[in-house]
């Protein structure tokens, strides 16, 4: 088969295709990885053949541009779109809200109108849609496989014939989303119903020769890594596929080949919100106190610029700029981070219990909250989360054994999946049946 793979250029989206895009490769499957210029190094990097369509999405300034188009199209006042410390409300943009009584036909319209005009049609810009439908009808792939967000992949699926699927990276908030409001929908009369997603994704189409359908939203089927326990009910095609994470190219540094004298603890708060919206909610120096007085050996993935001028670290803390999660959690009994979904789901497939200061971002609040019910962490909050109460949540993940019991049990529960090598039979079957 040929395979093509799309995301937006952002590399924790595209660290989430790398071990299926490698095992169809393997397999001996065309492959391909199509995202803005801005991903191409990290593509190449991964191993993979990168297609550069459109312009550059330039991460480190979207950000700036979602406050100026949110600032122009719903004409917020300054106390309506910034939050405490200057910081962007992304609450405007919760797909998190589980409570029916809460997922009125307005709330829902209003998030996925902000989603629609401030997040799809900047992440995927005409010229990028455009430049990926021409590669597909030229390159012909059997398969694209996108991203929850890359809405491009599918209509260049369409448009050139071939199977799509998506590959989540976390919980299904889109496809939950989506689903409710398609139901509040058919309870409006027609003349009151309003559908920004389809009638975006139903323009480009047009542009391209075809008609809006419905799975140009969710894909004809969906990988899913996330383990079934946690997962959201959504009534759609989901393929489980065993969490293998990949975070990049990395060395194994001298001092984690040493065994730890006492429990590690490794501390982080992703590069994904750092590098790409900005900032971290959690203050540093609140997070580094909690740990300072506790019998443990602290691993923080932190950059210089996280932390503070004059700051004392903490003795029994080591400061990293990266590590690879995959090779330091295994030496673990703990982890302190931001509930992002890479640094989430390579804790739960190594079995480290967590305590989650989650960032306002996508689904990690969310997950949060599931992986605590599960029994396997614990949450705190990142504006008001003291360093006194951090501390006691360390203390119990540690010292509770009933977290460790509940990890290995989600652990258990991933590894019954199947591995991304053993998912390709599946995915030969399905594409010859969906073209």
């Amino acid at each position: 088969m040929r395979v093509l793979f799309t995301t937006i250029a952002a590399p924790t989206h595209l660290h989430a295709q790398v071990p299926l895009a490698w095992a169809l490769r393997a397999a001996g499957h065309d492959v391909r990885v199509a995202s803005q210029p801005d991903l191409t190094e990290a593509i190449t990097g991964a191993g993979l053949t990168a297609v550069a369509v459109g312009p550059p999405l330039g991460a480190d300034r979207w950000s700036q541009d979602v406050v100026e188009e949110v600032a122009e199209r719903w004409e917020f006042t300054g106390d309506e779109l910034w939050g405490p410390g200057g910081r962007m409300r992304w609450e405007l943009f919760d797909l998190c809200e589980l409570r029916r009584q809460r997922l009125t036909y307005d709330y829902v319209q209003s998030v996925l109108t902000a989603w629609t005009s401030l997040d799809h049609q900047l992440s995927c810009s005409a010229g990028m849609i455009d430049d990926l439908v021409a590669f597909t009808q030229d390159w012909r792939p059997d398969l694209v496989v996108r991203d929850p967000v890359t809405f491009a992949g599918s209509v260049a699926a369409i448009a050139s014939g071939a199977a799509h699927a998506r590959l989540l990276f976390g919980l299904d908030v889109f496809g939950h989303m989506r689903s409710t409001y398609l139901e509040l929908l058919r309870g409006r009369v027609p003349a009151l119903r309003d559908d920004p997603l389809q009638e975006w994704l139903g323009d480009v189409l047009a542009r391209h020769g075809h008609p809006f359908t419905e799975q140009a939203v969710l894909g004809q089927f969906t990988i899913d890594p996330v383990p079934a326990s946690l997962r959201l009910p959504v009534d759609h095609h989901y393929l489980p596929m065993r969490y293998t994470p990949y975070n990049g190219p990395a060395t194994v540094p001298d001092w984690l080949r040493e065994p730890p004298t006492r429990p590690r603890v490794c501390l982080t708060l992703g590069r994904s919100f750092r590098e790409t919206l900005g900032g971290d909610r959690t203050a540093v120096t609140e997070l580094l106190d909690a740990v300072a007085t506790l019998d443990v050996d602290v691993v923080a993935t932190l950059s210089n610029s996280q932390i503070p001028p004059g700051y004392p670290i903490p003795d029994n803390v080591r400061t990293v700029e990266f590590v690879n999660l995959d090779v330091l959690l295994p030496t673990c009994a703990a982890i302190i981070h931001h509930g992002g979904s890479g640094t989430s789901q390579t804790a739960l497939i190594h079995g480290v219990p967590q305590v989650i200061v989650p960032a306002v971002l996508l689904d990690n609040h969310l997950k949060s909250s599931r992986v605590a019910e599960a029994g396997a962490a614990l949450c705190g909050s990142a504006e008001k989360c003291t360093a006194r109460e951090l501390r006691a949540l360390l203390s119990r993940v540690l010292e509770e054994s009933s977290f460790a019991a509940a990890a290995a049990r989600l652990r258990v529960e991933m590894l019954a999946a199947p591995a991304p090598a053993e998912l390709v039979p599946a995915l030969r079957r399905l594409t010859r049946a969906l073209r």
